[in-house]
């Protein structure tokens, strides 16, 4: 097993892509428990535990916390909001 605490804060984003690639596609490829709000990884996950206050509110993949609505849906559209405003 392989945890990993918000690993990918402090690189670019092609640095993470390339992390991310290597992980998930290495063939003898660990369980990875990734602590992330980065939503490249969180895209590429088998399953999301979202947190509020240390405690589980929800889980799923990404496009059934999309469409639940709640915590996960709202902070993922948030994020969509700000990295489109970066690009501005």
């Amino acid at each position: 097993m392989l945890l990993l605490d918000d690993a990918f804060a402090s690189v670019d984003p092609g640095t993470e892509e390339e992390i991310l690639q290597s992980l998930f596609e290495h063939p003898s490829r660990p369980t990875l428990v990734l602590a992330t709000h980065r939503r490249s990884a969180l895209l590429r996950v088998d399953r999301i535990l979202v947190l509020d206050e240390g405690r589980v509110v929800d889980t799923g993949r990404h496009a059934e916390l999309i469409a639940r609505g709640g915590l996960y849906a709202d902070l993922y559209h948030r994020e969509e909001m700000v990295e489109e405003l970066e690009t501005l």
